[in-house]
């Protein structure tokens, strides 16, 4: 697995992002059962930025938590199968590594929202990576019942983690 990891924020959310982040991610490949060694990108930035690249492409003129970019177009979540015959653009050619895309953090919303959500720090940043890669495998929270399954997969994969509210 390899992680294009990023910190535009130094150490303000002091805590190991780099190794919280591995963890979080391998949890949740191991969780869906991805077959393939896997290449994700992550960037911790601040509001500031985040709130250009939201309004660059979403159209939202506010900063966010999270922004995931996916690179594979998953019809079904979490369901690898098709990659056999139909994936071959969404490896890399030389590592031969699933490319799933990037995931950009606000560095102040996690502090925000840790404080606001009455938890830890790093309960918050591993809610948000978890999260977001789930956006990269293909879950959305676009109807209720969307949200639902991709709520109850994040927390069992933090519980699995033993990253507790």
């Amino acid at each position: 697995m390899t992680v294009d990891f990023q910190n535009e924020c130094g150490e303000k959310l002091d805590i190991d992002l780099y190794e919280i982040a591995l963890r979080v991610i391998e949890a949740t490949l191991d969780d869906l059962g991805c077959p393939y060694e896997s290449a994700v990108g992550l960037l911790i930035t601040d509001n500031e930025e985040i709130h250009r690249l939201n309004l660059e492409h979403r159209q939202i003129d506010r900063p966010t938590d999270v922004l995931s970019f996916p690179m594979v177009d998953f019809d079904v979540p979490g369901e690898f199968d098709w990659l056999e015959t139909d994936g071959d653009d969404y490896f890399d050619p030389d590592s031969g590594e699933l490319l799933l895309g990037d995931i950009v953090i606000s560095a102040d919303k996690v502090l925000e929202q840790a404080r606001e959500y009455g938890h830890s720090v790093t309960r918050e940043y591993a809610f948000l990576i978890t999260h977001s890669m789930l956006h990269l495998l293909g879950y959305d929270h676009m109807t209720p019942e969307d949200a639902a399954l991709m709520e109850q997969r994040q927390e069992k994969i933090l519980q699995d983690l033993q990253i507790l509210r």
